[in-house]
């Protein structure tokens, strides 16, 4: 399995962005997918995730905020960030879980992409 973001930058608070993850060598579209993110130092937050019927979780620190979606097939994966703040700075994962279901758990997340740096300034 292939996983390949894209669409990370530099932006200002109150910016918005969209990340992209291409997904190749993947046959079990009934996983659930979702976003990871990582800031140098501390540990890994679940930022969103998607299943297979299109339901959606996301973490509280951006709810309302950030919005998951996916392609036909289940590819490509996006996030749509807006209203963006400096604490959402951080290396980007997309990942395929483990399980049908959904967790915000990053420990679900059995195969990665090499991520997306967003770094949002004040």
């Amino acid at each position: 399995v292939q996983l390949v973001e894209s669409g990370g930058g530099s932006v200002q608070a109150g910016g918005s962005l969209r990340l992209s993850c291409r997904a190749a060598g993947y046959s079990r579209t009934s996983n659930c997918m979702g976003w990871v993110r990582q800031v140098p130092g501390k540990e890994r937050e679940g930022v969103a995730t998607i299943d297979s019927y299109g339901r959606t979780t996301y973490a509280d620190s951006v709810k309302g905020r950030f919005t998951i979606s996916q392609g036909s097939a289940r590819s490509p994966l996006y996030l749509e960030m807006n209203s963006l703040k400096p604490e959402d700075t951080a290396m980007y994962y997309c990942g395929v879980q483990v399980s049908l279901y959904c967790y915000l758990d990053s420990a679900y997340v059995a195969y990665w992409g090499q991520g997306t740096q967003v770094t949002v300034s004040s």
